[in-house]
């Protein structure tokens, strides 16, 4: 196998900024003609839009933005320059939010991550990630269709049958949230079943340290991506474990929240992401995630700017047990009782896995009965507990994401 997917990932940076000054003009002339960007890009010349740095004078595209749009025109918002009905898939996130999906070339460009990881023919990769209405399962499928891997679309959940599946099939390589492998590795150890695990590909929540070298010591070597339902993949690490590098087919700046205004290198701000894929051109996309900007380059050759991955969240949207939980579904979750004044959401960790909390502002007693709204709002199983009115602080924090990422 080649140590690197393709001639892209060690370009120079004059190189680069000169295929970048080719691309992103064309990438904003596509962008413009449609119905989404139609009011902010009205002014635009594409043809003066040639580097990251003149990025910097187009405005942001939030993700509430893109709910609106959506809700007004279905079921893409008019940021697709194909129609709806002409991609291959098309996904529900949570919010709701609808995303388009493609199977050919690397769509989702996850092939380069996985190439990283050393996954290729004659792997047999276990996708642990969700194939319902989300798109992470379909993600990394087609990384694995791009570097010639076998695929057991497993999902999630069944962690006994996954076990089974792994040992009959003879999986090599798994693909899911960092926790989730261990759940299975757990499980195979209590049924005395050997497994063939030995490359694992990671996204969709925190790889920890302690996580990562548990699994090292079990001879699996564990690499994380970072990516979006929108965007597919932003960043991936390589054998080098230092950092995360850009993938080549997007840009990224760091901005000061909220603002749109690029900080200084080095410092911690919201990734905003441009994707150059044809069919979903999104400009100056803000994922609400922080990270920063590494100096230098990978010792593993790759020329591309590093991240220093995720960092935490621009705002209180918090990723638990690889799904988002957002403030607004915790306003959702008040307003349907009406003996509950306040509600936080509070994520921890316990072992290597996540934990989410919900305490919840009420005279009542009984925290069975809102076992079933936490699951239909928050769409995880969490534990509750009842505090008495009052007791919750006046901080304006609705997710508490108590986790250590050091």
């Amino acid at each position: 196998m080649s140590r690197y997917f393709d001639q892209l990932e060690t370009r120079s940076s004059d190189q680069r900024a000169e295929d970048i000054a080719v691309a992103l003009p064309a990438q904003i002339a596509r962008a413009k003609v449609l119905s989404g960007y139609a009011a902010t890009f009205a002014n635009v010349d594409p043809s003066t839009i040639k580097s990251i740095d003149d990025l910097a004078t187009l405005p942001v595209l939030r993700k509430s933005d893109l709910v609106a749009a959506q809700q007004k025109q279905r079921p893409l918002g008019g940021f697709n320059a194909r129609a709806a009905q002409e991609f291959e898939h098309l996904f529900q996130s949570p919010g709701p939010i609808y995303e388009p999906g493609g199977i050919g070339d690397d769509w989702w460009r996850m092939g380069r991550f996985l190439h990283a990881c050393g996954i290729g023919k004659g792997d047999v990769v276990q996708n642990c990630f969700g194939y319902h209405l989300t798109p992470a399962g379909m993600i990394f499928e087609n990384g694995a269709r791009a570097v010639g891997a076998a695929v057991v679309p497993a999902g999630t959940g069944q962690t006994e049958l996954q076990v089974e599946a792994a040992a009959a099939l003879g999986s090599t390589a798994y693909a899911g949230t960092p926790d989730y492998l261990k759940v299975i590795l757990d499980k195979a150890d209590q049924l005395g079943v050997s497994l063939q695990f030995k490359k694992a590909a990671v996204g969709g929540g925190a790889l920890f340290p302690s996580l990562r070298a548990y699994y090292e010591d079990r001879g699996i070597a564990c690499l994380q991506s970072y990516a979006t339902a929108d965007l597919g993949n932003i960043a991936y690490e390589s054998d080098a474990k230092e950092g995360m590098i850009i993938d080549e087919h997007v840009i990224v700046e760091i901005v000061t929240p909220g603002t749109g205004i690029p900080v200084a290198p080095g410092q911690v701000g919201e990734v905003v992401v441009t994707t150059l894929n044809p069919d979903y051109p999104l400009i100056r996309f803000a994922t609400g995630d922080l990270s920063a900007v590494m100096p230098g380059e990978s010792p593993c050759g790759r020329t591309n700017t590093r991240i220093k991955g995720w960092m935490g969240r621009a705002d209180q949207t918090t990723k638990i047990k690889g799904m988002f939980v957002r403030p607004e579904q915790v306003a959702a979750l008040v307003a349907r009782h009406d003996d509950v004044s306040k509600a936080r959401v509070v994520a921890s960790r316990e072992g290597e896995s996540d934990v989410m909390t919900v305490r919840l502002e009420t005279e009542a007693s009984d925290d069975a009965c809102y076992a079933d709204s936490v699951v239909g709002l928050l769409k995880l199983k969490g534990r509750i507990e009842i505090v008495a009115p009052g007791s919750l602080p006046n901080d304006g924090i609705v997710i508490e994401d108590q986790r250590k990422y050091d």
